[in-house]
């Protein structure tokens, strides 16, 4: 049975299933499909719509609920575990989440129309406004502190200062940079042996501080035997290593090489 339809815009075919659900006051769970279709049908012939894409929208949704009243005439179908299944399930989905968005739209229209009515004003505070800090007042400040509760803030810092601290790292002794002149210390060792004639390599070593200088001295070493002005004698393992230096006639360099300190 068909009932008068005012011909209004509607936005698609789901908006008009929702205007004739709420028209006629029925459960959208349990929705009278043979009557609802019939109205649908009765508006889509009353339509004088030249956009053929959107009339096809609704030509789709009449043959949906086409399908779906041929369906309920039939006896129902069950799913794996016996229950009947409702050939209206999967439109009432469709018809809830289009409620929802279309409610929500109406939310966020009005909060749009809202957000016209509010006027904002530019800060304009004064800089010595701005810059106002209300005194201390030193008695309110002060008025619980006793000295147990200094005594616990202070325990509670020192707590945290010692948590900061690497267990590790805090043993490293400090790591200080040898300042050793590699000419100057290479011409120092070979003088001093040239002006004793003989030493040993424990005496060298000790003529001055640090690692970086041992290693200078090591090199010296190595470098005046290669040449020919010393010659090394060690009488056992790890025995005293005795250094001698040999006449300018043995070295093996040029004659401009053999005076240093020209």
């Amino acid at each position: 049975m068909g009932i008068p339809v005012k011909l209004q815009a509607f936005e698609g075919p789901l908006d008009l299933l929702l205007h004739l659900i709420d028209k006629n006051k029925v459960n959208i769970y349990d929705i009278p499909i043979v009557e609802i279709t019939d109205q649908y049908l009765a508006y889509i012939e009353e339509m004088q719509r030249q956009d053929l894409n959107v009339m096809s929208e609704f030509l789709v949704m009449a043959a949906t609920l086409i399908d779906i009243k041929s369906k309920m005439l039939l006896p129902p179908e069950v799913d794996e575990e016996g229950e009947e299944l409702d050939p209206r399930e999967e439109l009432v989905q469709k018809l809830l989440e289009y409620k929802m968005y279309k409610y929500m739209s109406y939310e966020l229209r009005d909060r749009e129309e809202d957000a016209a009515y509010h006027l904002y004003k530019k800060e304009n505070i004064p800089d010595e406004v701005k810059a106002y800090r209300e005194p201390v007042n030193l008695d309110d400040l002060l008025k619980d502190v006793t000295l147990s509760r200094l005594n616990t803030v202070f325990q509670e810092i020192m707590k945290r200062r010692e948590d900061r601290i690497d267990p590790i790292r805090s043993r490293f002794g400090k790591i200080e940079k040898d300042e050793v002149d590699l000419n100057e210390t290479m011409a120092f060792v070979e003088q001093y042996i040239m002006d004793r004639g003989s030493c040993t390599f424990r005496n060298l070593l000790t003529l001055q501080k640090g690692k970086m200088y041992m290693v200078v001295t090591f090199m010296t070493i190595l470098e005046l035997m290669k040449v020919g002005k010393i010659g090394v004698e060690q009488n056992g393992t790890f025995a005293e290593i005795y250094i001698t230096a040999k006449d300018p006639s043995e070295w093996n360099v040029p004659n401009d090489r053999e005076n240093p300190e020209e």
